[in-house]
C-alpha cells in the first residue's frame, strides 16, 4: 500500500482546518478554534510515521519485514479513516446545531425551517446530543492507536530495508525515468510515447480473412433489409472486428448513413433509440423527448437511404424482435450488422445464413498480435522468444487475453525469468480461467492505480466514461497523488493513460487532436473489476431493484461507496450509515434528499444528475463535506449550497432551457474548481479571487469588473457573451493559465480584442466580427484546436492565410461566409484535420492545402460544387504524387478516386 491520494487529502484538510482563513463555518466558531491544538497533534503524530512508513524500499528477500511493514501500513490506513470520520462526524455535529439555532431565531417559518422540521431533531438518531452526532471531540483513542504503530514501527529491522530520503515516489515519472535508463543500456524495450500516429488499440491482427467475408455480405446485391451476423465468445475479438467493418473506407462511402449503438445484458430500448440517433449526428435535446418521438426521428432519418446499423453485444431474442422495428425495409440495400455471444439469437434473425462465428487467434497470430503489443515493431530478444510464444499459446486464441497480458509484459523490466515465471502462473479453459488471467494484470498494477481501476467498475455495463468527468471523481475521492506542481486533474489523465496503456481501459473517443475523449470497459475486465471490489469490500453496487429496508441490509457501518443502477425507494428514516463517503445513482427516478441528509452525512461524491427533483433539495446543503455534487433540478439556484466549502465539482443539469442564476454568496466555495451546467449561468458579482479552473455557459451581468482577478487559475472557460461584452475583452489576455476557450455570440467590434498566448483551443459561435481579428488568432504561438462557426465578417470576403502562420494549428473548422480563401503549405505546418461545414459561398479549398505534409483528413459538409470539386482534384493530385495517406469525405461519406470506387459512385 502506497501513500495514497486519500491520506494526503486527509493531510491537507486538517492542515486546512488549522491555517484556514477563508472559512467562516471554521474561523467563526469558536468549538474549532478550542480544538485546534487536538488538530495540530494529529497532524504531526500522522506526518511523523508517513516519513518513515511510507519511504522504505522494501526488500523482497526479507519477506517476514516485508509482511510487517505491509500489515502496518493497512493499520495506519484503518487509522487515518477512523480519524476521518470522528473529526468530519464533529464538524458536521456543530453545523447541525448551528441551523438548529438559527431556525430557533426565526419566528416565521421558511422552506428551510420546514425542511429541518422534518429532520426531527429531537430524535437522537440525527440530535447534536447523540453518539453519532457529537460535538465534543475526543481524539485519544486515534492518539493511542497512532502511538502503537510508531512502537511496532520501531521493531522493524531497518538494516535489511532502504529508506527513501525524499518525499513520495513519484510512479509516474519514476517509471518512465527508469525505463529509458533501461532502454539505453540496450537491455529493455520502451512503448512508443502517446500521441503517435498510429495508437496501440488500431493494432489488428487476425482478422483481415474474416473482416473479408463479413464485407461481402454486406455488399451482397439485395435490396432488402439484410441482418449480418458475427458470433464468438467474450474476449474473441467481435466488436474489434465489427469496428474494423464501421470504419471501412469502401463501407463508408457505400452507405449513407452509418450507426453504432450497444446493447448488452441491460437493454433499455430508449437508450438504444437515443444512441443511434446521437451517432448519425442528431444534435437536438434526446434527452427530453418521448420514446415515439424518438422513433419518428429515427425513421424519418433512415427512410430513403442506404444505411448500416451496427447492434454491439445483443444477448436476448425478444430485444432483437423489437429492434428490428426500428428500422425501415425499403429496398435501399440496407444493412444491420449484429454481434453476440449467443448463436441462438444469431440464427433467429436468418436461420441458414448470414451468421459468421469467429475462429480463435491461432497460436501464431497470438504470438504476433503479442509481439506487437509489446515491442511495438521493435524484435523480441531471442532469450525471450520461448517464453513469450508459451504466455501467447496460453491466452488460448482470445485477443483480449493476448492484449491484456502484452499490457503486464510492457510493465515489467525485460527478464526471463520473470516471463518464464508469468507463462507457468495462469492457465485458460473456461471464463472463470480468463478472470484468473486477467487477475494477473490487477495484481501487477502499482498501488497508486488499483483503486482507480476498482472504481470503474461500479458503473453500469458499458457505460462511456468521459475522461474529464472520470478525473474530477478520482480527485474528489482521494485517489490521486500529489505530484509537484502538475494539478491533480493532470495526474489522474496520467492514470487513465496508464491504465489504457496496459489494455484494461479501451478509447471510446478521441478529440480533434487525438486526446482520449471518452473510454470504456470490456465486459471481462468489469467482471474482474467486480469481483476484485466484492473481494476487498470496496463498494456496493445495487444492479436489481430493492426496497429500502433491503438496501440497509446490504450496507455495512463501514461501506464507503454505494453505486444503484437499479430504483430503491429512499424515503424510510433509519439510523445514519455515517461512513459512506460515495453515492452515485445511475437510474432515472426521485430521490429524498431528507433520506441522503439524514442517512450519509459524510458524502464526499454525489452524482443525482440522472434522478430529476422539482424543487432543488435544500438537505444536500447540509452535506458539508461534498467534494463532488451533480444534481438535476427544475428550481433556482438555492443559497443554501455555498455551505458546502469543500466542494471542488459542481454540475447542474436542468430539466428545461433557460438559466440559472449564481447566489452572491457563490464565492464561499473557496474550494471550487470546476462549475458546469448545460444551462447558462449569470453571475452577478465578484469580490475576491477564486481558484476556479473551469466553467461552462457563464454570462457577466452588469457590474461584474476587474474578471482576471477573480479568476487567475481559469484554464477552461465557455462564455455566453452580451452587449456589454466588449469591456470584457481586455481581460482574456490576462488569463495566464486559459488553454481552452469557447466564445458564444460575442460582439467582437472594430476595437481591440488580444488572447493569451496559452490558448490551444479557441472556438468562435455565431460572431460578426471585422476580418482583422484572423491575423490576431495567427500569432497565438500555441494554438493546436480553431473553430470558427456561424462567423459573418463584416469587411473582406477573403481570407489570405498565406501572410502569417499558424505554427501549431492542428485542427481548423470553419463554418463562415467568406468567399476567398489563399493559403500555401506552410500556412498550416502542422495541420492534420480540416472540416469545412456551410461555407455556401466559398469557391474553392486552396489547392496547396493538400501538400501539407501532416494532413490527414479533409471533411466537407453541405458546401457548394465548387467546393467538393477542389476536394476531389486535391486528392487526385496528392494520389498522383503517391500521397495515399490523405483522406477526404464529403457529407459523410469517403471519397475514393479508385476505379472500383467510381463505379460505386456512378450508382
Amino acid at each position: 500500500m502506497a501513500y495514497t491520494g486519500g491520506v494526503q487529502m486527509f493531510m491537507s484538510n486538517l492542515k486546512q482546518i488549522i491555517n484556514c482563513n477563508d472559512i467562516p463555518f471554521i474561523n467563526n466558531n469558536p468549538m474549532i478554534l478550542c480544538e485546534r491544538p487536538q488538530f495540530q497533534l494529529l497532524y504531526l503524530e500522522l506526518d511523523s510515521i508517513i516519513q518513515t512508513l511510507f519511504h522504505i524500499h522494501e526488500d523482497h528477500h526479507n519477506p517476514d519485514e516485508v509482511e510487517k511493514v505491509g500489515n502496518l501500513k493497512k493499520r495506519f490506513k484503518d487509522v487515518e479513516e477512523e480519524a476521518q470520520d470522528t473529526i468530519d462526524l464533529f464538524l458536521s455535529a456543530l453545523h447541525f446545531r448551528n441551523i438548529r439555532r438559527s431556525r430557533r431565531s426565526v419566528d416565521s417559518k421558511t422552506s428551510l425551517d420546514l425542511f429541518l422540521s422534518g429532520l426531527h431533531f429531537t430524535d437522537t438518531t440525527l440530535s447534536p446530543r447523540s453518539d453519532v452526532f457529537n460535538t465534543s471531540l475526543d481524539l485519544n483513542k486515534i492518539l493511542k492507536s497512532i502511538e502503537s504503530i510508531k512502537v511496532e514501527l520501531k521493531t522493524i529491522n531497518f538494516g535489511s530495508m532502504k529508506m527513501d530520503p525524499s518525499s513520495r515516489i513519484d510512479h509516474v515519472k519514476t517509471q518512465s525515468v527508469a525505463a529509458a535508463a533501461v532502454a539505453v543500456a540496450g537491455t529493455s524495450y520502451t512503448r512508443n510515447p502517446l500521441g503517435i500516429k498510429k495508437q496501440s488499440e488500431d493494432i489488428v491482427v487476425g482478422l483481415d480473412r474474416d473482416a473479408e467475408i463479413i464485407r461481402d455480405k454486406l455488399f451482397e446485391d439485395t435490396k432488402q433489409l439484410c441482418v449480418v451476423s458475427i458470433v464468438g465468445m467474450g474476449g474473441q475479438g467481435k466488436t474489434t472486428l465489427a469496428t474494423k467493418l464501421f470504419n471501412d473506407p469502401f463501407l463508408k462511402y457505400h452507405f449513407h448513413i452509418r450507426a453504432w449503438a450497444t446493447v448488452s445484458q441491460t437493454y433499455v430500448k430508449r437508450d438504444l433509440l437515443i444512441q443511434i440517433l446521437t451517432s448519425i449526428g442528431v444534435q437536438d435535446d434526446l434527452e427530453k423527448e418521448y420514446d415515439s418521438k424518438l422513433r419518428e426521428k429515427l425513421h424519418k432519418k433512415l427512410m430513403g437511404r442506404r444505411y448500416l446499423i451496427v447492434i454491439d453485444d445483443i444477448w436476448s431474442i425478444e430485444d432483437l424482435d423489437e429492434l428490428k422495428m426500428f428500422f425501415p425495409n425499403d429496398n435501399t440495400s440496407s444493412r444491420i450488422l449484429l454481434t453476440s455471444r449467443l448463436n441462438e439469437v444469431a440464427l433467429h434473425v436468418k436461420p441458414h445464413g448470414c451468421v459468421h462465428s469467429l475462429p480463435s487467434l491461432t497460436e501464431e497470430e497470438s504470438w504476433e498480435l503479442l509481439k506487437q503489443k509489446v515491442f511495438h515493431g521493435n524484435e523480441c530478444p531471442e532469450w525471450l522468444i520461448e517464453p513469450g510464444r508459451q504466455i501467447a499459446r496460453k491466452c488460448y486464441g482470445l485477443p483480449l487475453l493476448v492484449v491484456v497480458m502484452a499490457g503486464v509484459l510492457a510493465e515489467e523490466p525485460m527478464n526471463k525469468d520473470l516471463w518464464e515465471n508469468i507463462a507457468c502462473s495462469y492457465i485458460v479453459g473456461d471464463q472463470k480461467g480468463c478472470l484468473e488471467t486477467l487477475a494477473l494484470s490487477y495484481h501487477h498494477l502499482p498501488d497508486h492505480l488499483r483503486e482507480c481501476f476498482l472504481y470503474l467498475g461500479g458503473f453500469p455495463e458499458d457505460f462511456k466514461f468521459k475522461v474529464e468527468r472520470l478525473t474530477w471523481l478520482w480527485v474528489a475521492e482521494g485517489f490521486i497523488e500529489e505530484d509537484g506542481n502538475r494539478s491533480l486533474e493532470d495526474t489522474a489523465k496520467a492514470y487513465l493513460m496508464d491504465l489504457i496503456n496496459k489494455n484494461l481501459v479501451i478509447v471510446e473517443r478521441r478529440n480533434e487532436i487525438g486526446d482520449v475523449k471518452a473510454c470504456k470497459l470490456h465486459d471481462l475486465v468489469r467482471e474482474l473489476c467486480v469481483q476484485k471490489a466484492k473481494e476487498e469490500e470496496f463498494f456496493l453496487k445495487i444492479d436489481s431493484p430493492t426496497s429500502s429496508s433491503q438496501l440497509l441490509e446490504g450496507i455495512t457501518y463501514e461501506q464507503r461507496r454505494i453505486f444503484r443502477s437499479q430504483p430503491v425507494s429512499l424515503n424510510i428514516p433509519h439510523p445514519p450509515t455515517p461512513t459512506t463517503r460515495s453515492l452515485l445513482c445511475f437510474h432515472e427516478n426521485l430521490d429524498s434528499s431528507v433520506f441522503i441528509a439524514r442517512s450519509f452525512v459524510l458524502l464526499r461524491v454525489l452524482d443525482v444528475q440522472n434522478c430529476r427533483v422539482d424543487d432543488f433539495p435544500q438537505g444536500l446543503g447540509l452535506l458539508i463535506h461534498l467534494r463532488y455534487l451533480a444534481v438535476w433540478f427544475l428550481s433556482e439556484f438555492p443559497n443554501s449550497i455555498c455551505n458546502l466549502w469543500s466542494l471542488e465539482t459542481l454540475i447542474l443539469r436542468k430539466f428545461h432551457f433557460g438559466f440559472t442564476r449564481l447566489p452572491r454568496n457563490i464565492i464561499d466555495l473557496v474550494n471550487l474548481r470546476h462549475l458546469w451546467s448545460d444551462s447558462l449561468l449569470y453571475f452577478s458579482y465578484i469580490e475576491k479571487p477564486m481558484n476556479w479552473h473551469s466553467i461552462s455557459r457563464m454570462m457577466f451581468e452588469y457590474g461584474v469588473d476587474n474578471v482576471q482577478n477573480c479568476f487567475p487559475n481559469i484554464r477552461k472557460l465557455v462564455l455566453d457573451c452580451d452587449s456589454d461584452f466588449q469591456k470584457h475583452t481586455k481581460f482574456l489576455e490576462l488569463l495566464p493559465y486559459l488553454e481552452n476557450l469557447k466564445l458564444i455570440d460575442p460582439e467582437l467590434g472594430y476595437g481591440h480584442i488580444a488572447f493569451p498566448v496559452t490558448l490551444k483551443k479557441l472556438s468562435l459561435r455565431r460572431c460578426a466580427s471585422p476580418w482583422i481579428h484572423m491575423s490576431m488568432i495567427q500569432l497565438l504561438p500555441n494554438l493546436e484546436v480553431l473553430k470558427l462557426q456561424g462567423i459573418l465578417f463584416t469587411t473582406e470576403r477573403e481570407w489570405d492565410a498565406s501572410e502569417k502562420q499558424f505554427p501549431q494549428l492542428k485542427f481548423l473548422k470553419l463554418s463562415l461566409d467568406i468567399k476567398h480563401w489563399k493559403a500555401s503549405s506552410t500556412s498550416f505546418p502542422r495541420l492534420k484535420q480540416l472540416t469545412l461545414r456551410s461555407c455556401e459561398y466559398l469557391e474553392e479549398i486552396p489547392l496547396e492545402i493538400g501538400e501539407i505534409v501532416t494532413l490527414e483528413l479533409i471533411e466537407i459538409k453541405y458546401c457548394n460544387n465548387s467546393v467538393v470539386k477542389s476536394v476531389k482534384r486535391i486528392q487526385q493530385e496528392q494520389q498522383d504524387v503517391g500521397n495515399d495517406e490523405l483522406k477526404t469525405t464529403i457529407d459523410g461519406r469517403d471519397l475514393y478516386l479508385s476505379q472500383s470506387a467510381a463505379g460505386s459512385e456512378s450508382e
